[in-house]
């Protein structure tokens, strides 16, 4: 590391460091002006408002992570450009590769930091600011869980829930079916059940067991039962949200449940798996990109590169979600969807340092 080297660096991280800043700031006041209504109405206290919005911040910059590291790129290097000093640098006989060298160091530290982050770190802020959504926010929303909720709860046990009131813990028309291969083995009906937090228990009422063993039917009938199952209320009412919420180990283990429940899509969730790792990596192309650009003095100034810049951006986020629409809603597999993006940029990116160094 030369003093051109750290010069750079230090450019590097003070302009990206003041963007994340500003976009803090700005993301948390219209954040806190479409809330208010529902935090004074439920009267969250402000220490609980605080703890949201420090919770808020890590979320927020991780999503905007590799796009502000390309605007920020920009913005400094294209003043580099028009005060002449990429011209001094490149004419002291700095090859174009030893020029870019401190943003490939710049851009790799902060992929680093971006995976550890994406992987633990923003999960774990992510829990914080879920669940003061749901309490002061979404409340509301989640009061009914949606009908007709079907669940595996074992290789040959699953249930059937027609409707689930979080009010209350109460249930209706609740079924168990234990299946052998094709056979039904035994089915279990309930008029309704209710569920006990404490104990972990639920208590089904008006209850029907129809038995079969291939060669005779038993029926069976009680007015009450109490049975522990490997379930509870909360599994009925997934959100996607909870995909935020998981660090990588706990996602992996979520897929697995959900997997065992019988859930047919968990591209959404596979989709957010790859994410984050194929972010960090979208910020090393985009400073490429960002630095190829910007380096060359054109007619229009900084305010050029800039526009340039945003547009790209842009292009990047609308490329990435299409790619991740179609692997949740068209079954594309979910890492091509997420490396999509990355490798049409990187194509991109080489393509204007071949340029570049010609």
């Amino acid at each position: 590391m030369k003093k051109i080297d750290w010069y750079i660096v230090k450019k590097f991280y003070s302009t990206f460091f003041f963007s994340i800043l500003v976009l803090a700031v700005i993301s948390c006041v219209i954040d806190y002006s479409q809330k208010v209504d529902d935090i004074v109405a439920k009267k969250a206290s402000f220490a609980a408002v605080m703890n949201y919005y420090k919770d808020f911040v890590p979320h927020i910059t991780a999503l905007l992570f590799p796009l502000f590291i390309f605007i920020a790129t920009i913005f400094f290097t294209s003043k580099m450009a028009y005060k002449s000093e990429i011209i001094a640098i490149l004419s002291s006989g700095v090859s174009y590769e030893r020029f870019l060298r401190p943003y490939f160091i710049a851009g790799g530290f902060l992929c680093i930091f971006s995976l550890i982050a994406n992987h633990w770190l923003i999960p774990i802020a992510n829990k914080g600011r879920i669940a003061f959504e749901d309490k002061y926010i979404n409340d509301e929303n989640f009061k009914y869980a949606s009908d007709n909720m079907h669940l595996g709860i074992s290789k040959d046990t699953y249930v059937y829930l027609q409707n689930y009131n979080y009010s209350n813990n109460t249930g209706s028309h609740f079924t168990e079916e234990k299946i052998s291969g094709t056979l039904l083995k035994e089915k279990l009906m309930s008029d309704y059940v209710t569920y006990d937090t404490s104990k972990k228990i639920w208590h089904l009422h008006n209850v029907v067991i129809r038995t079969n063993d291939s060669n005779k039917e038993t029926l069976q009938r009680m007015p009450e039962l109490e049975k522990k199952y490997a379930f509870s209320p909360g599994d009925l009412n997934r959100t996607d949200a909870i995909k935020e919420a998981l660090t990588t180990p706990e996602l992996n283990h979520y897929i697995a449940t959900e997997k065992l429940h019988g859930r047919e899509n968990l591209n959404f969730y596979y989709v957010e798996k790859e994410r984050r790792t194929a972010q960090p990596f979208a910020a090393i192309i985009l400073t490429v990109i960002g630095a190829c650009i910007a380096s060359r003095k054109v007619r229009g100034g900084s305010g050029w590169h800039l526009a340039l810049g945003i547009i790209l951006s842009a292009v990047y986020v609308m490329f990435l979600q299409t790619s991740t629409t179609l692997s949740t809603k068209a079954s594309l597999n979910p890492t091509i969807a997420v490396w999509i993006p990355n490798i049409v940029f990187a194509m991109l990116a080489f393509y204007l340092y071949r340029r570049q160094v010609k």
